[in-house]
């Protein structure tokens, strides 16, 4: 769990930037902090500049050329990357993100998820995750829970050339730079709607607007002009990815999670044949998993998932008790474990590693600015709920600034800035908290620990309202 002095801070910088409104309280006198050199050639005066292209950037341009009312507006989207050009391919990439109802919602609203469904996604229908240092366990199901799928899991590259086609039939009012390179940022001081914010390119072109949205991921270049506090940390750990091979055809629409000492490893179906791996581990241990002969790097995995780690004799003891009391008060002890697949081999080249670590931005806004996606905030992958905070932030952003014009306001009003801040934020906050105490307990190998755990998992797995709660703030 997290040492008292770490969760102090943590909730001391929660309980300052959770407000429902008002915004930083700056200086008056000078209009602009200037953080750039002078500007050289000016290039364009816009209501709106995204930073960042990715999934979510191009989310909410995609979103803003929708809307009725945000579509007057005149919006430029600035993406570090070149312009590529998209092709299926047989073989999956190694990079998927597990996508939540919610995100479902706002993705057919936008007419994007039509176009995944006519490239290639997969349902998850039934979830087991599972403590390898003793016998509990917790599994959902749609049909227990849900109305529809626990999950969707879609390449990164497949969900983004969806959004980037739709944005490319409807951007009547959406410019995109490709291969821009942003040298810094001129920022508003105060509340002013006159005064806007200045972009400045590598190449010396400046663009200038209203309002600026930093979509720029964990190391927003938008975060640091705006000068806000930052709580971050390294896990000291690397997610190693990898697409699968099974040993045998199936249905395949199980997402398996096993919790081991050095973390979890997630198993996450792509198609009849294949699954995509998530393998957090300490960083040493990721870089030698990448170093093994691809025969042995399998090994290591079917060993990580069958392995029969040592168990506590008291945690056994205590769990058994558990499951007997469950049952005597009429409470189920859930779904009968299931095995999970055997893996054959991977893709040739698919291995890949990226580095973990946890980041909270006090502040989403300040004067003329906003922040979404990991710009704002970064978790742990284990619950798979990065970029669906990312594209909540666009939907709540969307709403609260689409119904401030509809109200006559100017689109750096304080009023619905603050109010996406709060509602984000009392959102994010508490997923973001839930994630980095499960890291944490998950973690530490003490018996205690361990016991507690274990009986904590089952407890909620044999309470259905409780399982219930769980999946719909994850669906959200």
């Amino acid at each position: 769990m997290l040492s008292n002095s770490v969760k102090r801070l943590f909730v001391r910088q929660i309980k300052c930037s959770i407000r429902t409104t008002g915004v930083r309280s700056l200086s008056a006198a000078e209009d602009v902090t200037s953080l750039t050199k002078p500007v050289e050639k000016f290039k364009g005066d816009y209501d709106v500049i995204i930073a960042g292209g990715g999934m979510v950037g191009c989310t909410l341009a995609c979103a803003m050329a929708k809307d009725s009312i945000l579509s007057n507006l005149k919006v430029l989207l600035l993406e570090g990357s070149p312009n590529k050009e998209f092709k299926l391919k047989t073989d999956y990439s190694n990079r998927v993100v597990a996508l939540n109802q919610n995100t479902k919602t706002l993705m057919t609203s936008l007419d994007v998820w039509q176009r995944v469904e006519k490239m290639r996604l997969q349902p998850v229908r039934y979830m087991q995750v599972w403590d390898a240092s003793s016998d509990a366990m917790i599994s959902f199901s749609s049909s227990e829970l849900l109305d529809d799928d626990v999950a969707y899991i879609v390449e990164n590259n497949v969900l983004l050339h969806a959004i980037n086609q739709e944005l490319a039939s409807s951007k009547n009012n959406i410019s995109i730079i490709y291969d821009a390179k942003i040298a810094g940022y001129q920022l508003p001081k105060q509340d002013n709607s006159r005064v806007k914010s200045h972009v400045q390119m590598a190449n010396g072109d400046t663009y200038t607007c209203q309002l600026l949205i930093g979509a720029d991921g964990a190391n927003s270049a938008v975060r640091k002009a705006m000068g806000v506090q930052y709580l971050s940390w390294n896990y000291d750990q690397m997610g190693v990815v990898a697409t699968l091979n099974l040993a045998e055809e199936c249905t395949n629409t199980t997402a398996w999670q096993r919790w081991i000492p050095s973390g979890p490893i997630a198993i996450l179906p792509l198609d009849s044949k294949r699954s995509s791996l998530v393998w957090c581990t300490w960083q040493d241990h990721a870089q030698q998993l990448l170093k093994l002969p691809e025969d042995q790097f399998v090994d290591a995995l079917n060993d990580a998932l069958w392995k029969q780690y040592p168990r506590s004799g008291s945690v056994e003891t205590v769990t058994s008790w558990t499951t007997s009391w469950l049952r005597r008060v009429g409470l189920p002890d859930g779904a009968a474990r299931q095995l999970p697949p055997s893996i054959r081999n991977i893709t040739p080249n698919s291995r890949a590693a990226f580095p973990l670590a946890f980041g909270h931005s006090t502040r989403y806004i300040a004067p003329g600015v906003v922040l979404i996606g990991d710009a704002a905030h970064r978790v742990h992958p284990l619950a798979g709920q990065g970029v669906n905070l990312g594209f909540g932030d666009v939907a709540d952003l969307t709403a609260a600034l689409s119904n401030a014009m509809y109200s006559g306001l100017d689109i750096t009003h304080t009023a619905w800035m603050s109010t996406y801040e709060s509602t984000r934020q009392r959102h994010n906050v508490p997923t973001q908290v839930m994630i980095e105490m499960m890291h944490r307990l998950y973690t530490v190998d003490l018996m205690p620990v361990v016991l507690a755990r274990s009986v904590g998992l089952q407890i909620t797995n044999a309470l259905q309202p409780l399982k219930k709660m769980i999946m719909s703030h994850a669906a959200s």
